[in-house]
């Protein structure tokens, strides 16, 4: 399928949370854990965009089209101050500069795979891919605004803090999001 073709798709409850990925419809089966994690995740960074004037906007899932065969809907999309599109803009949305994705059964390889490549081959600055199996929080970056890559990727488990190069004074103990 095309991206063309996916965009029109009737909203129904299974393409509500799909995603376009190299062609192939991919239905995301939420999970309580999934949406717990969303919540906390949406809340941090809600919070430190509201804490002071200029530190753009958290948005919730939406489709963004990246090119001909890939729309993906990221379960939080964060976008920099003077890039956040119109409030009554239709979709497609553009590349956030910060994606993150949340492990579902039925979505994880393609996070983990497809999804990623194709982020990184269309510029995304920063990815965050949560993953509720192992506990931890990939959070790939690029050292530079040029790098042609993802070149920076901390694993961070329980012990450790979520911080962003693009989020001055965010961060977030990973402990929040895996309670014992």
């Amino acid at each position: 399928m095309t991206a063309e073709e996916f965009l029109t798709l009737p909203a129904t409850d299974r393409t509500r949370f799909a995603s376009l990925v190299e062609g192939e419809v991919v239905v995301n089966d939420l999970t309580a854990l999934h949406g717990e994690i969303v919540e906390e995740l949406l809340f941090a960074l809600g919070s430190w965009v509201r804490a002071e004037p200029g530190r753009g906007k958290v948005a919730v899932p939406r489709d963004v089209k990246l090119d001909d065969l890939n729309v993906f809907k990221p379960d939080i999309l964060w976008y920099a101050e003077g890039r956040v599109p119109p409030r009554k803009a239709p979709p497609p949305y553009p590349m956030p500069d910060l994606a993150v994705e949340v492990r579902s059964p039925s979505t994880w390889r393609y996070d983990i795979g497809a999804k990623k490549a194709a982020y990184e081959r269309h510029g995304l600055p920063e990815l965050w891919l949560v993953d509720t199996a192992a506990e931890v929080v990939l959070a790939f970056c690029r050292s530079a605004v040029a790098a042609p890559a993802f070149d920076v990727a901390p694993g961070l488990g329980r012990g450790d803090r979520l911080k962003s190069p693009l989020l001055a004074g965010f961060a977030l103990s990973i402990a929040v999001l895996f309670p014992e």
